[in-house]
């Protein structure tokens, strides 16, 4: 049953390397627009926003039925943070109505499935003492073992102190190094957006984080990342599926 107490959130800033790439074409459709209406077709979600400095991005949101929050522009900078972002949503959001759970769709994803978004949702709920669940991918071979930097005399050594530790080089004999896919985040307002610290440098998904485990998303930051994107909606057939969704 959809709740009007879980929020969609979708946060995209109109100032990005690759121009305009939230509302680029995917398969004739904004990029943009395939998370969102994801997020319209989950039995959970009951409320609908967009958030960004972006009137274009605005407007693309709203033809799809989410209200607009028009951030300030201290917060459409390449150096704003992300939770700054949630945050300030936050309170526009919690001003109209209620809110305990928001799920934060980033606007250059597209890889994303009403399933996925239901099955993070329901992992919150029945495990409501974590501060959220976000879907995550295990990659060994970029595990903090194998970091280096490069120190004062210009020579790589290990980036973290690795002085009392027997490490493998083989990635398999690693312990299990997991990446956040930046999809979206089911996100517990009083335990994560509200709470006083949270795991940085997201601080809004708070300290208690469940993993949902998935292979990895696209991201879209060239233009090679549409087609990748375009080719996975397609084998998951979600172009069947949200043809007459939309406008």
């Amino acid at each position: 049953m959809k709740r009007t107490d879980i929020v969609a959130l979708i946060i995209g800033r109109g100032n990005n390397t690759l121009k305009n790439k939230n509302i680029l074409n995917v398969l004739s459709r904004p990029l943009l627009e395939w998370p969102a209406i994801a997020a319209k077709r989950s039995k959970y979600i009951g409320r609908y926003y967009i958030s960004s400095d972006c009137e274009s991005i605005l407007e693309a949101g709203k033809k799809v039925g989410y209200e607009n929050i028009k951030r300030p522009l201290w917060l459409a900078e390449p150096t704003s943070q992300s939770s700054d972002v949630v945050k300030h949503a936050y309170e526009t959001i919690s001003r109209k109505d209620e809110a305990k759970i928001i799920i934060v769709f980033h606007a250059n994803v597209g890889t994303i499935s009403t399933e996925m978004i239901d099955d993070c949702i329901e992992i919150h709920l029945r495990n409501p003492m974590s501060s959220a669940v976000i879907p995550s991918h295990y990659k060994n071979e970029y595990h903090p073992y194998r970091a280096k930097k490069i120190n004062k005399d210009g020579e790589l050594e290990p980036f973290i102190d690795l002085s009392n530790k027997k490490v493998s080089a083989n990635r398999q004999d690693l312990e299990g190094c997991l990446f956040f896919d930046h999809s979206f985040w089911v996100l517990s307002v009083e335990r994560g957006i509200k709470s006083k610290v949270g795991q940085p440098p997201w601080p809004v998904m708070g300290n208690s984080i469940i993993p949902y485990i998935t292979e990895g998303c696209f991201d879209v930051h060239e233009y090679e990342d549409l087609l990748r994107t375009e080719k996975w909606i397609k084998e998951k057939g979600l172009d069947v599926i949200y043809k007459n969704e939309g406008y």
